[in-house]
């Protein structure tokens, strides 16, 4: 992560993900569907291309809240596959979509999707991914990974001496408080 805590900081899109969201512990279920949201649409692209379409895909996804998009029908996909403002591929919107239903799930048994990650942590990498994949659809081991870096469950989101980092460690991520 040491090349993104270089080039980000400054980098009108890279820059403020980097410095006030990558690694940050978030609770919100609708930041959370985003989040992974966002990890699903990157897969095989650049994620300067999913930070280009963010605000795309918030007003397309209905502000990733769950029930909203869990709520999406063929018509919906379909309007979704067909949006220019977001990255326009079936099967990750699909996922998108099936995975908005799972997250209200554990929401209800576990007080929030953030609930139901506390209650998993800590796990190693490999064990995270087995879950998501038994979990969600289209979590491999670099969606998982990132997913979870991106809200402190898992280190390694930046270098230690970044800034970003002090200002997370103060935070107490729950990586930071297992020693997963």
């Amino acid at each position: 992560m040491s090349a993104y805590c270089d080039t980000a900081p400054g980098h009108p899109l890279h820059g403020p993900y980097h410095d006030l969201e990558y690694g940050f512990p978030a609770r919100d279920d609708a930041v959370l569907l985003e989040r992974l949201a966002m990890e699903i649409m990157q897969a095989g692209l650049s994620w300067e291309l999913v930070l280009r379409r963010r605000e795309g895909m918030r007003e397309a996804f209905g502000g990733f809240v769950p029930e909203v998009v869990a709520a999406y029908g063929a018509a919906d996909v379909e309007r979704l596959v067909a949006d220019p403002r977001i990255i326009r591929n079936r099967r990750k919107v699909e996922a998108i979509v099936h995975d908005a239903a799972v997250v209200i799930d554990l929401s209800a048994a576990h007080g929030g999707f953030a609930g139901w990650l506390d209650a998993m942590h800590p796990l190693d990498h490999p064990g995270w991914v087995r879950l998501f994949r038994r979990t969600f659809r289209f979590t491999g081991p670099e969606v998982t990974g990132e997913f979870l870096m991106s809200l402190g469950y898992l280190p390694g989101a930046h270098r230690e001496d970044c800034p970003a980092h002090a200002r997370i460690a103060a935070l107490r991520p729950p990586w930071m408080t297992t020693g997963a």
